[in-house]
C-alpha cells in the first residue's frame, strides 16, 4: 500500500456557534433610534396638538 493511502485527513472540529447571535441579528440589533413610522406618527400627533391649541 502506498503512503498516500495510509495518511488520513484530519479536520479540526469547528467551534459551535452562539445560538443567541442569530436571533439578535434578525431583530436588527444595532443603533437605537426611532423607526420612520414612529417619527412620522410623532410628527402627526404634534401637528394635531398644535391645531387643537392654536
Amino acid at each position: 500500500m502506498s503512503s498516500a493511502r495510509k495518511t488520513k485527513l484530519k479536520l479540526k472540529a469547528v467551534k459551535p456557534r452562539n445560538p443567541l447571535v442569530a436571533p439578535a441579528a434578525r431583530r436588527k440589533a444595532g443603533a437605537h433610534r426611532k423607526s420612520r413610522a414612529a417619527i412620522r406618527r410623532d410628527e402627526k400627533m404634534a401637528l394635531k396638538k398644535q391645531l387643537r391649541e392654536g
